[in-house]
């Protein structure tokens, strides 16, 4: 039965079976070890003689368990019988027995299949799901049923160039731009729903922060008094989050240097027109700024109207800014949400009438639908703010932008 790396500890005195594959191996002369890597760490194993056994060969090696300080795991494995289970090609496309990985970005990205395995990248995969299940813990616990919802669709969702266009039977389709139309529905039937799944926009701008295709953390509760009832709940949710990860991904956190941020009881909030800015919408350094002067997270709330897509619910008092919200962490927006409109005429009237485009959503709300409002949350920003990676694409599995479809 394979015993993992991280369990050898317990099997002192016995004779086991590890497997995965060989990350390193040094010749000291009269003795060489061979570094054995499974998806909970490093196995050393001691050899009479080098096993000449090229990098990232797939073994399985029985062997007996001693104890060695100053092994991996505190112990290795002896008198070894080695099998190889897949022999892999050398030269590697790069090197993955250093500490931190030191080619530039596009080569990681190029030879993601082989990136992927050194420990870095995959612990920061680990802190992502670690996140996912802080996201769906936090809303199953808020009494949130979870749905899923088509990525083609019939209307833009946010309206706007940046969609992706496809030939759907010989007529025009849409990749979707968010969940937003249909969470929306599905609050008529569930009251409060999320989702977590790809979105899509024709990205135009090539930076450190823009995908073309990215991991949207969704949800939407019904019988909001406005937009402060759906920040309590993003607030519940980022605290779940960051815990879970502290929680299961303590060994990802420590290789990554993470400093996790402490969610307060109540996360600090500017609006829109207290902030200082003279335009409709916020910019990266006001961003950072505001971040600088609030804490890790901030949440600024009542944008511009004008800024918002047509199924947002403005301020009663002052129609010109909206019951809207960003949520900055570490001076990046990674969080936007706020009330919908409800009724159906208002729908009419924010859409001028042309409405033949989103019959199918609208039906949903010339039958009734209560105060409503949600969110949506960038899993790869969020986890680039975390880890401190300086861009988005170094927390996305698999980066899709303006010039990347492969691998």
């Amino acid at each position: 039965m394979r015993v993992l790396s991280d369990e050898l500890h317990e099997h002192v005195g016995k004779r086991i079976t590890v497997a995965g594959w060989v990350h390193n191996e040094r010749d000291l002369g009269s003795i060489a070890f061979l570094l054995v890597r499974d998806r909970t760490g490093l196995a050393q194993v001691v050899l009479d003689k080098p096993a000449t056994l090229a990098p990232e060969t797939v073994v399985e090696i029985d062997g007996e368990v001693v104890p060695s300080p100053q092994a991996p795991a505190g112990v290795e494995l002896r008198f070894p019988t080695i099998r190889v289970l897949a022999a892999a090609a050398s030269p590697l496309p790069l090197d993955l027995r250093r500490p931190r990985l030191k080619e530039t970005l596009p080569v990681i990205l190029n030879h993601a299949p082989v990136a992927l395995r050194h420990p870095t990248r995959r612990a920061t995969f680990e802190i992502a799901a670690a996140a996912l299940r802080g996201f769906r813990g936090a809303l199953e616990r808020l009494g949130f049923t979870e749905i899923t919802t088509p990525k083609l669709v019939a209307a833009a969702t946010e309206g706007g160039a940046d969609v992706f266009v496809v030939d759907y039977f010989g007529r025009p389709a849409y990749l979707a731009q968010s969940p937003q139309l249909y969470k929306q529905i599905m609050v008529g039937v569930h009251e409060r729903v999320f989702e977590t799944g790809p979105v899509f926009r024709a990205e135009p701008h090539d930076t450190s922060r823009h995908l073309a295709q990215y991991t949207s953390l969704d949800a939407e509760l019904a019988f909001v008094v406005d937009h402060f009832d759906v920040m309590a709940v993003v607030r519940a949710v980022v605290a779940e989050m960051v815990e879970t990860i502290g929680n299961e991904a303590a060994t990802a956190v420590g290789l990554l240097d993470v400093r996790l941020p402490r969610v307060p009881d109540e996360i600090p909030w500017v609006h829109f027109a207290d902030t200082g800015v003279d335009d409709v919408d916020l910019a990266p350094e006001d961003e950072r700024r505001l971040c600088a002067e609030h804490g890790d997270l901030a949440f600024v709330t009542g944008f511009p109207l004008v800024k918002r897509p047509f199924y947002t619910h403005p301020e009663p008092r002052r129609p010109a800014f909206s019951n809207s919200f960003d949520l900055l962490f570490r001076g990046l927006e990674i969080v936007t949400g706020g009330q919908r409109l409800h009724r159906y005429d208002d729908y009419v009237a924010a859409l001028g009438g042309e409405t033949e485009a989103f019959d199918g959503y609208l039906e949903a709300f010339r039958y009734g639908m209560p105060p409503h409002g949600g969110f949506a949350l960038g899993l790869e920003r969020f986890v680039a703010q975390l880890v401190g990676a300086r861009n988005v694409r170094e927390t996305t599995l698999f980066p899709r932008d303006r010039t990347r479809l492969a691998p």
